[in-house]
């Protein structure tokens, strides 16, 4: 079964760094679009980043310039760093992937169980 398991979060200053981690866990057939959501205290969840199994990135405009996503598809990972963090950054952060888990299966979307980023003085 796939899973995608979250790493990295924490509390963090205001202007600070820290860097998410996404990683499947079992042996998969094909990733295809991977991504970082969140969802901020009483908000809906949004996007952050995405990427594509070719390396296109797509950024939410409140994180340009500051948050990159990078994926390795030897290790089928992703990650998130982000730089020069606000308190309004303050959510819990998900991995999305899209899977196709075997030659056999059809694609299926995944989430992780979210890793909570805090940012506060």
């Amino acid at each position: 079964q796939v899973q995608l398991v979250e790493s990295g979060g924490g509390l963090v200053q205001p202007g600070g760094s820290l860097r998410l981690s996404c990683a499947a866990s079992a042996n998969i057939f094909s990733i295809y679009y991977m991504a970082w959501y969140r969802q901020a205290p009483g908000k809906q969840r949004e996007l952050v980043a995405t990427t594509t199994s070719g390396g296109s990135t797509n950024y939410a405009d409140s994180v340009k310039g500051r948050f990159t996503i990078s994926r390795d598809n030897a290790k089928n990972t992703v990650n998130l760093q982000m730089n020069s963090l606000k308190p309004e950054d303050t959510a819990v952060y998900y991995c999305n992937a899209d899977i196709r888990p075997s030659v056999v299966a059809g694609r299926g979307d995944y989430w992780g169980q979210g890793t909570q980023v805090t940012v506060s003085s």
